[in-house]
């Protein structure tokens, strides 16, 4: 199953990716994640990213394409993967369609976790992360102890200084010019899947593999009446 998550920052796309990489035994593989393996890799594509990531910049899209191209043709991507953060903007959908097949592999679905503007305000000014394993959590949707300590390591929970309402209202107007589009992008291609993502994690969860269920049962139907 190959699998591109989209949604609003805060909707939960992370806790949703790792969750459906253990079910369907998959790489959840973050746009964070790939440019820091990159770049820890010393290749020119990682030395390329670090030099536009260290002046403040958005890693353009050719780069990124290329970043992306590179961690997809890695073995454990061969079954599948499930991309969180990429596509960002619709030229990079467009090029993700246009890369995958000289991989040899086809996007399944896009999967939209949809919540409102405020419940995204919400979560981000009250997300917490561990000090120690950098865990993410959120007060809106996970339950931490009142030490307020990491349900994994037991690290202090701290706030990110960007995590305010300010940031979180900034970080959802680019998002709406510039990805919210590729939600559009997908439709168009009948590839979209939308869920509810203000319900409990373990909910928005079930949600997702009934829809992926029904997806991949209404394809192969077709596929036989053809």
């Amino acid at each position: 199953m190959r699998l591109v998550l989209l949604g609003l920052p805060g909707a939960g796309k992370g806790t949703q990716g790792e969750l459906l990489s253990e079910e369907l035994d998959v790489p959840h593989i973050s746009t964070g994640a790939m440019f820091r393996e990159a770049i820890k890799a010393g290749g020119p594509l990682g030395e390329t990213a670090r030099a536009y990531i260290e002046r403040g910049e958005l890693v353009p899209d050719d780069v990124s394409v290329e970043i992306v191209k590179e961690r997809l043709s890695q073995p454990d991507c061969e079954q599948g993967f499930i991309l969180d953060g990429f596509p960002r903007t619709v030229p990079q959908a467009v090029a993700l369609d246009r890369t995958l097949p000289t991989l040899g592999m086809e996007l399944d679905a896009a999967v939209n976790i949809e919540i409102t503007e405020e419940e995204a305000v919400r979560r981000i000014s009250e997300r917490m992360i561990c000090s120690q394993c950098g865990a993410t959590y959120n007060r809106a949707i996970h339950t931490v102890s009142q030490t307020d300590r990491c349900l994994e390591c037991g690290g202090l929970l701290i706030r990110r200084p960007d995590d305010t309402v300010e940031t979180a209202r900034n970080r959802l107007a680019i998002y709406m010019e510039q990805t919210h589009p590729v939600v559009h992008y997908y439709a168009e291609r009948g590839m979209l899947l939308t869920v509810d993502g203000e319900r409990p994690i373990e909910e928005v969860f079930a949600a997702i593999l009934s829809q992926l269920k029904a997806w991949r049962f209404g394809r192969s139907s077709g596929e036989e009446a053809r």
